[in-house]
């Protein structure tokens, strides 16, 4: 079988006039090998002789128009290929290896380039989390200047929708339009359009003369902030390295939650300026847009987008600038097209509404959409965005007075920020899946603990401080665990043929919810209590961690291609998996302290060696009961 495949991985190489990759029935046997029921997965450059390869890139060279860089990217390519250790690689100069090896054992160290990429792009998430805060503190106003502060079902529900409206506009059209205007644009020119949108709706927002004009301009900057939801985590994973992709793009989630500090840092300075304060709050929010707007097009385009379009010697320009030496990206633009060349095939010609379906229709497709779904579930179902929209309203109902509220939330924003940090080293070490399972348990009895918090005598110092301690210890787990998985894990999980538009599915549906749920709080919370809707969502916290455990893999440690091979796996047989395997063993381990117990694994990855962003030999995918040898 490994001979066969090697032939096929030389036949998917070749391409016609224009540079297009030539469809072929290799890909037939290919994706035929792929599904087997064990899974033997390989480096699609493994198992190719060297004067094959090097053909293969010459011919590669040539229709790309990178015939001045042919030995450069030879080299790279029997980098790639991992074939035998970098040291025996006696084509490779000195300056070459050092920079290999440095790689290797240095994984922080990366050019400037890379990381102000991965700094600009976490601008846009101080955005969503200014425009967060922003309306929580004006709520507290803004229903009093249009008069739906009665407390009716009515107005009430005029105060979620305005709450809620930029998520439903994000839902229903933003994230979806990410996929042509991605496409179109490129990453870059895409975030540019999001930060437009993003800096004239709040101020067209805080200048609204009633609470229909300010519906409006909240509709039309939920379109900028769908765009740029959908498009700037996957622009970070696509430029960053496997080793630290994880704590690259969760820089998201890190700078969402600084835009929420600062949020509630200016709704406290306007707090007292009079009647235009909730104007100011909603305003604010234009600020972090600015500079996402001026300085994005100083960033590199996505080398993967770049070669999506044929465009590979503006690629391999893009992955010098986010690589440390020149050897490294011509490793990366080979290595990273024969994969592609793969993945175009298994994909096939299609439009949006193919791409679309092919969400559902897909195996591997569909368990990316499953597993990105059930994570941004947990976002929204946790409780932790609710908390952020209303958190001045909850500590009002409390008893807090207006100012007391803010000032407590704004500890609320500086705990959600603090706890972000140590998430940048926990992601990658420990695992997406990880991270999540053992944060979401605590998370519910620590929601729970506050509800009940409120039954505490409202004359006692107590009431307060117990509810906003519960909050800040949920906040916590939640910064450290979902909150820096979630856009992370659906940046990474969609193969490059359907990132766009599974990403936008994926963010499309976290807003939706969002948008549900911010729209209802208001009802809830004068139906439940407080106490009632605290438990609501802690229950909720349970529930998600159930379906995280049975449909959630780990994408840790793997280049952004890999994954297909992760989500290969039929989706009864990882359940199974969980069920029959993982759960005994969690049982035996942190329940009756067995802590020698040995878990069996569902992978079993076997490399010869590491060259660097995640170019291996060989890899065995093995779901079931049985592990048996590499062939």
């Amino acid at each position: 079988m490994t001979e066969k495949l090697a032939s096929a991985k030389v036949e998917l190489a070749s391409h016609d006039e224009h540079g297009e990759v030539r469809r072929s029935n290799t890909i037939t046997l290919l994706s035929d090998i792929m599904l087997t029921r064990m899974h033997k997965l390989v480096n699609p450059l493994a198992g190719i002789a060297k004067d094959g390869l090097m053909r293969q890139v010459e011919r590669f060279a040539t229709d790309k128009d990178l015939l001045d860089i042919l030995p450069l990217l030879q080299k790279g390519a029997y980098v790639a290929q991992a074939a035998v250790p970098l040291a025996e690689i006696e084509e490779l100069d000195p300056d070459e290896l050092e920079g290999l090896q440095h790689e290797l054992t240095h994984r922080w160290a990366h050019p400037f380039a890379l990381y102000a990429t991965v700094f600009v792009c976490s601008i846009g998430a101080a955005v969503q989390g200014w425009d967060q805060t922003g309306s929580n503190g004006a709520n507290l106003t803004f229903p009093v200047e249009f008069g739906i502060a009665s407390g009716s079902s009515r107005d009430n529900w005029l105060i979620g929708l305005v709450n809620a409206a930029p998520y439903i506009s994000s839902a229903i059209l933003g994230c979806w339009l990410s996929d042509p205007f991605n496409d179109l644009l490129g990453r870059r020119g895409a975030t540019f359009m999001a930060a437009v949108f993003c800096i004239l709706t709040p101020i067209g927002g805080a200048l609204s003369q009633n609470w229909h004009q300010l519906l409006v301009t909240r509709l039309l900057m939920g379109f900028g902030m769908g765009l740029k939801a959908a498009t700037i985590p996957m622009y970070a994973a696509e430029n960053s390295p496997a080793v630290i992709r994880g704590a690259l793009v969760m820089g998201w989630q890190m700078w969402t939650a600084f835009g929420i500090f600062l949020g509630f840092a200016a709704n406290l300075v306007v707090y007292r300026v009079g009647k235009i304060a909730w104007r100011l709050q909603i305003g604010s929010a234009f600020i972090p847009a600015v500079p996402l707007a001026l300085l994005v097009f100083f960033c590199p385009e996505s080398p993967r987008w770049l070669m999506k379009k044929n465009r590979y010697r503006n690629a391999f320009e893009s992955l010098c600038r986010l690589r440390k030496h020149r050897i490294q990206a011509a490793r990366d633009l080979y290595y990273v097209h024969a994969q592609l060349v793969i993945e175009y095939e298994m994909a096939a010609a299609s439009t949006y509404a193919i791409r679309l379906r092919e969400l559902v229709t897909v195996p591997r497709i569909r368990r990316s959409a499953i597993a990105a779904l059930v994570v941004f579930m947990g976002q929204q179902f946790c409780g932790m965005n609710i908390i952020a929209f209303y958190s001045s309203t909850v500590f009002v109902q409390a008893g807090a007075s207006e100012h007391t509220a803010l000032l407590t939330s704004l500890g609320y924003g500086v705990i959600n920020f603090a706890f972000a940090i140590p998430a940048i080293f926990l992601i990658d070490r420990f695992g997406r899946r990880s991270l999540l399972l053992s944060t979401f348990p605590h998370m519910a009895w620590t929601l729970l603990a506050a509800g009940f918090c409120f039954y505490i005598p409202e004359s006692s110092k107590a009431h307060v401080g117990m509810i906003a301690f519960f909050i800040y210890a949920f906040t916590a787990l939640y910064s450290v665990g979902q909150g820096p998985v979630a856009f992370v894990y659906s940046a990474e999980a969609f193969p490059l043929s359907h990132r766009e538009i599974g990403n936008s599915w994926a963010v499309s549906a976290t807003f939706a919810l969002s948008s549900a749920l911010s729209l209802t709080f208001p009802l809830m919370l004068s139906k439940f209590t407080a106490t009632g809707a605290f438990g609501f969502y802690a229950g909720m916290n349970l529930f998600v961690f159930i379906l995280m455990f049975l449909f959630v893999p780990d994408t840790s440690g793997y280049t952004l291609e890999e994954l297909d091979y992760v989500f290969a796996v039929p989706t009864r047989r990882f359940i199974s998996y969980q069920v029959s395997k993982v759960l005994p063993w969690a049982l035996r381990r942190y329940l009756f302290f067995r802590r020698g117990e040995h878990l069996e694994p569902l992978y079993r990855f076997e490399r010869s060696d590491q060259h660097g962003s995640g170019c291996y030999t060989e890899r065995k995918i093995e779901p079931g009961s049985k592990i048996s040898s590499v062939a």
